[in-house]
């Protein structure tokens, strides 16, 4: 029901499931503290940019061992970036919410959706975010630092522009077009600042400490997406302020908090031009990478070898029988009525859950078939599909007095709990195979691309789930409407796409599960040479 939580399973958008729009804390993307950003060093996730590009004969030099109070500054520096990289991901994930509050179209939902599919396409860029660098400035800091300046500047410019874009002034309607290039770009420059920090956090720490990188991300990210939605969703509310802060509060203006972290953007980012200096002799040891152009003929070399090619062809169609629920019932509990700051918060009991739930199931992944818990979890998760269509056709009828009563946010909360728990297992047994069968020798790069890959699987049903909302409801499109007032009637809707589009998606889901789910699992079966990728020296 978040704005990310589709993508969550799928990327850090974030990355990046459900109660799309209102509940997640983290996607992205895909996304924060996902399981293979909140591990770049061991994993090999998309977080591993050195392991995507690195010599595979680096020259270790023996060095001090260090502990972490030692290199406590850098451990901190990178907290704070991941702080900052949260920020425009929660922003953009509360857009949606605002935009529903105003009535706007799921066709324009869906059209708003590509905003968070940067995160998922960063492999495209990341080769080129590797090579090209100023060696007197810094690797990283030559793409961090103008990122960094541009994104503070461009949310000081956004913030003279936001009211008018979401209509918020003079009774306009909100301008979704404009609105979604300009988050897309503002979601590219955030994925683009991801590439850079966590490329230097392999090389800011030392070896003994690099494992604080997993942490900085997890934590940083959960709390600057935290920052950008959730607490900006209830400041945002003058009645939730009213209500639980005991103060009398007009509004707090997207405007302010645009330019409030513009301004922050651009203080922090000259100290660390000026004030933290790479460390040029590891980066040299480090990070000696191929060229552009080899890297991408590696890319396309993986793609082709036949189990990688069935594995995307596979993962690309396994999550259509999530999409409705995921992408659209979060927006549709806000079309009911439920405040869109009570959702938001609804994350916040969720956090210890989804730390801990990776650690246990990664249990029952560990062994030769990982896949067997993706294939036994996809039935139960298609099943609550169908509940939060129960759940959502519910919700008027419980409405009280313009409010909902306690129970009724307990229910929403458990089911939230019990898709985390399904969507976990898939995410959590999809990460573990993808580290299976990676060629060790390119382990960053091959895991990269099939963890692209299972972004993308979630992002582009999520993107056309909510487009199918419209065309399937009836009454709901402007010419509908505007024909029965020419007729002197209303329009009064008997048919809701999102009802439709559930149980069709469910039905493709099973549909998945029982003929393709086997295929799919036999994939693990496959000899360690057929993920084995041939290539030239």
């Amino acid at each position: 029901m978040s704005p990310t939580l589709s993508h969550k399973d799928n990327s850090r958008q974030r990355r990046p499931g459900t109660f799309n729009h209102a509940l997640d804390m983290k996607s992205g993307p895909l996304p924060p503290g996902s399981w293979e950003d909140s591990h770049p060093a061991s994993a090999g996730g998309e977080g591993d940019r050195e392991a995507l590009l690195r010599d595979p004969n680096p020259v270790d030099f023996p060095k001090a061992s260090r502990g972490c109070r030692a290199e406590l500054s850098s451990i901190l520096l990178l907290l704070f970036l991941y702080v900052l990289q949260g920020i425009p991901l929660g922003l953009a994930g509360s857009i949606p919410l605002i935009l529903q509050s105003k009535n706007v179209s799921y066709t324009d939902q869906a059209f708003f959706s590509f905003v968070f599919w940067p995160f998922s396409l960063k492999l495209l860029w990341a080769p080129l975010v590797d090579a090209v660098y100023f060696k007197n400035f810094g690797r990283r800091k030559s793409w961090l630092v103008p990122t960094q300046y541009i994104l503070g500047l461009f949310m000081i410019y956004l913030s003279t522009q936001v009211d008018r874009l979401l209509g918020n002034t003079d009774g306009r309607t909100p301008d979704v077009v404009t609105l979604t290039v300009t988050f897309f770009l503002f979601e590219f420059l955030a994925a683009t600042q991801d590439i850079a920090v966590d490329g230097w956090a392999l090389t800011m720490l030392s070896r003994e400490n690099v494992g604080y990188a997993s942490t900085c991300n997890s934590v940083g990210q959960t709390a600057g997406y935290f920052l950008g939605n959730v607490l900006f969703l209830a400041l945002e509310s003058a009645d939730f302020c009213n209500k639980y802060l005991r103060f009398q509060f007009k509004t707090f203006l997207i405007s302010d908090f645009l330019f409030f972290w513009g301004t922050i953007f651009l203080i922090t980012t000259t100290l660390v031009a000026f004030l933290k200096k790479e460390n040029k002799e590891v980066s040299v040891v480090k990070e000696e990478t191929q060229g552009i152009t080899d890297t991408y003929k590696l890319l396309f070399t993986i793609i082709k070898m036949p189990a990688v090619l069935t594995f995307c062809l596979l993962i690309l169609t396994s999550k259509i029988g999530f999409s409705a629920a995921d992408a659209v019932t979060g927006l549709k509990l806000v079309e009911e009525g439920v405040p869109k700051e009570h959702l938001a918060l609804l994350a916040v009991p969720m956090v210890p859950l989804q730390i801990i739930l990776p650690l246990i199931i990664s249990k029952y992944t560990a062994g030769p078939q990982p896949l067997n818990v993706f294939y036994k979890a996809m039935p139960y998760r298609l099943l609550l599909g169908l509940e939060y269509a129960l759940l959502v056709w519910w919700t008027p009828k419980v409405e009280h007095q313009g409010g909902f009563p306690l129970y009724y946010y307990v229910i929403v909360l458990l089911s939230y709990a019990l898709h985390q728990i399904t969507l976990y297992s898939m995410y959590v047994s999809i990460m573990a195979f993808n580290a299976k069968v990676s060629d060790p020798l390119i382990g960053g790069t091959y895991m990269t691309l099939l963890n692209t890959v299972s972004n993308l699987g979630g992002n582009w049903p999520s993107t056309v789930a909510l487009w199918l909302v419209d065309p399937l409801t009836n009454c709901r499109t402007p010419d509908a409407v505007e024909l029965c007032k020419k007729l002197g009637g209303s329009c009064v809707t008997t048919l809701d796409g999102y009802y439709v589009e559930s149980v069709i998606c469910v039905l493709i889901g099973f549909g998945w599960w029982f003929f393709l789910g086997p295929k799919f699992k036999k994939l693990q079966d496959e000899a360690p040479s057929s993920w084995k990728c041939k290539r030239g020296n």
